[in-house]
């Protein structure tokens, strides 16, 4: 959703009706994560995707219809062994989709959940899905205000604290409610689709593995910084656009600096007088993710040191060093995506191994 926004905000401010199509749940070995977005707009024009190309078809002429003043659908789709033509998912997998209609009249709300995301303001979106409550109405909540309803002040009430709650997150889930608000009772379904800033990737150490680094970071989705307390390396030239290059101590910077359970931290110095007061501060913080290059010795050398400073044995064993997963790489690229997979495989669980020799599904089920 968040890579169709411009489009679709662009669409909204004109005042055209366009169908948007959400993932809203999904089981087994389903293709795309809940908050996957298509939409149809002005002349059959298509963005976005909820399945990698399967149902796309089906989804397209149920967004025309809902755009042309049709009532909000919810629609499942799975896997068919009854017709080899059938609308279907082919991985096996199955996804429920919320198809509504998006006017300035239906959701008042959209253009500001738009220009937050672009502005990078945490906002979540709480859209009715199913129940006795007006399927496809919105609610847009931000950490200090609201816009729109779902259809009784008590279910804006109870949503509205959830959702604030899935924002700090930064968590999108279905959530049930009675007709009021009801926290025990499941009348209602409820989509929260939460828009957090993009998380932070910290570079250390301006060399040349860091470059790489920090484009696949990009790349990823995070907002990357590269931190150096040399400034003849520290220098924007040597990265890519839209990467922030930061001369200082990186101990200093990142003491200085907020992070999350979404952050990654990546020590490229293999520099004792960086490495040691660095880590100490990292591996003391929220961090989804802290690794450090350096050879099997230098980790020794490393990991002393910083037990010397302190370091308890449970914070050492946040540390990934040495940094990535064993791909044979050689050149800076292929170190890049070797910790881009660490990374991935740490956040959803993955074990690292080639999918051949692994059994279920190739897509698990992953909570919000």
């Amino acid at each position: 959703m968040r890579d169709v926004l411009p489009v679709l905000g662009r669409w909204y401010a004109a005042g055209v009706p366009f169908g948007l199509a959400t993932v809203v749940e999904v089981s087994r070995s389903a293709p795309r994560d809940p908050g996957a977005a298509m939409a149809v707009g002005p002349d059959e024009e298509v963005v976005g995707s909820v399945s990698g190309g399967c149902v796309e078809g089906a989804v397209f002429e149920l967004a025309q219809a809902v755009a042309a003043g049709g009532e909000a659908r919810l629609e499942t789709f799975g896997y068919s062994d009854e017709d080899a033509f059938a609308v279907g998912l082919t991985c096996g997998g199955e996804i429920t989709l919320l198809v509504r209609a998006v006017t300035p009249e239906r959701d008042p709300g959209f253009g500001a959940v738009a220009d937050s995301v672009a502005a990078g303001e945490p906002v979540t979106v709480a859209t009715v899905a199913d129940g006795p409550a007006p399927r496809g109405a919105a609610l847009a909540v931000w950490p200090d205000r609201t816009l729109g309803t779902l259809g009784t002040s008590g279910l804006d009430v109870a949503v509205t604290a959830d959702a604030r709650g899935e924002l700090a997150l930064g968590a999108t889930g279905m959530r049930h409610y009675g007709p009021e608000g009801q926290r025990r009772e499941d009348a209602v379904s409820v989509f929260l689709q939460s828009f957090a800033p993009p998380p932070r990737m910290l570079v250390f150490g301006a060399i040349d593995y860091a470059a790489a680094v920090a484009r696949i970071g990009g790349f990823l989705g995070y907002r990357v910084t590269v931190c150096d307390a040399r400034p003849v390396f520290a220098t924007p030239r040597r990265f890519p656009e839209g990467v922030e290059v930061v001369a200082q101590w990186p101990h200093r910077y990142l003491r200085e600096t907020v992070t999350d359970e979404r952050t990654v931290i990546c020590v490229l110095t293999h520099d004792p007088k960086f490495d040691v007061p660095l880590l100490t501060e990292a591996l003391r913080r929220p961090a989804a993710y802290i690794g450090a290059m350096g050879s099997r010795r230098t980790h020794a050398d490393r990991a002393a040191r910083l037990a010397e400073a302190g370091l308890t044995k449970r914070e050492l064993s946040r540390l990934r060093s040495p940094v990535g997963l064993d791909l044979g790489a050689r050149t800076p690229e292929e170190v890049a995506v070797s910790v881009a997979a660490e990374i991935v495989a740490l956040r959803w669980g993955g074990t690292g191994a080639p999918l051949t020799a692994t059994e279920g599904a190739v897509h698990p089920h992953r909570s919000s």
